[in-house]
């Protein structure tokens, strides 16, 4: 009786705590971004300039490779830009996912930002690797007539429902060659998998193999729970203990490094790729193929440290 009482009062909390969240967190101030077109915009190593089509290459080229001499030039198209901001893949607070395990939350809103700050860092990781800089969501333009910021928590959670329940089952195409002129259809639909199947391994579900309710059955080991704020090494070495454990055979061939003091050490990153993997039935999996590196670095205690910019 006195253990069930003790669970509504735990629920009853939880209820309010998240409300509280929702009301602090969920206001949207919206405002209008302006960007000179005469300036160069830097998204993720490109550079796109929104100067006049009609503007020569070396008028522009300039303002670009003063910075980064090596980062790719595009140049004039604002729409190639929305493309590529909105292939990337957005990972934030959400409410009424499956309860979390030895609690009773059923929202991150107010806690979760570093997870989901460090999933995003990861998810980019692994779009570089599996699909490569220069590729875009062929539906990343698609949703440009919904109001994103004013979406309804039920309105997203149908979209994201949607989203989830196409996991199910997920299979790449069957690998044979392709007729003449299909090849480039072939490599779009492939793509179209690894992304999706990429998004699935961060699902809000117990079964995602990056989805917050892993990640936060992980930070036990580093003394945390649902709830608490997590710090960027904790959050760092949970992603890497993750995809050290996912069972994926994808993931299996990817290490994740943490640096230690800001410093990598060659010697334990080689080291970290040859060590075999540690999910189930795998413990004879070695030389693994990718390795993706993360640096906890504090940018400063009350502002940022230019140094470190």
């Amino acid at each position: 009786m006195e253990n069930n009482e003790r669970d509504d009062v735990e629920k009853l909390k939880s209820m309010f705590l998240s409300a509280w969240h929702n009301v602090q967190y969920s206001w949207i101030l919206k405002t209008k971004t302006y960007f000179s077109r005469n300036l160069p915009v830097f998204l993720l190593g490109k550079c796109y300039h929104f100067k006049a089509e009609e503007a020569s290459v070396e008028s522009v080229a300039g303002s670009c490779s003063d910075k980064a001499s090596e980062r790719k030039l595009v140049i004039g198209s604002v729409v190639e830009f929305r493309r590529d901001f909105a292939s990337r893949i957005w990972l934030t607070y959400r409410e009424q996912f499956p309860q979390i395990q030895g609690s009773s939350f059923t929202s991150d809103c107010g806690w979760g930002c570093t997870l989901r700050t460090g999933q995003m860092l990861l998810a980019q990781g692994l779009v570089l690797h599996l699909l490569g800089r220069d590729w875009t969501w062929s539906d990343a333009l698609k949703m440009d007539g919904l109001d994103t910021e004013s979406w309804t928590a039920s309105a997203a959670r149908k979209l994201v429902s949607s989203l989830e329940s196409s996991f199910q089952g997920l299979k790449p195409p069957e690998s044979h060659a392709p007729a003449p002129g299909r090849a480039e259809e072939a490599s779009t639909d492939l793509n179209c998998v690894h992304h999706r199947k990429i998004v699935s391994w961060f699902a809000d579900c117990p079964a995602a193999q990056i989805g917050v309710h892993r990640l936060i059955e992980l930070g036990h080991a580093s003394g945390k729970s649902a709830g608490d704020w997590y710090g960027p090494a904790v959050v760092a070495h949970i992603l890497r203990k993750a995809v050290k454990e996912a069972t994926d055979p994808e993931l299996q061939g990817i290490t994740v490094y943490v640096a230690q003091d800001c410093t990598v050490y060659s010697a334990d990153v080689i080291d970290s790729l040859q060590k075999p993997a540690q999910g189930p039935e795998t413990e004879t999996r070695v030389d693994r193929k990718a390795v993706i590196i993360l640096i906890p670095v504090r940018l400063g205690g009350e502002k940022n440290q230019p140094g470190v910019l």
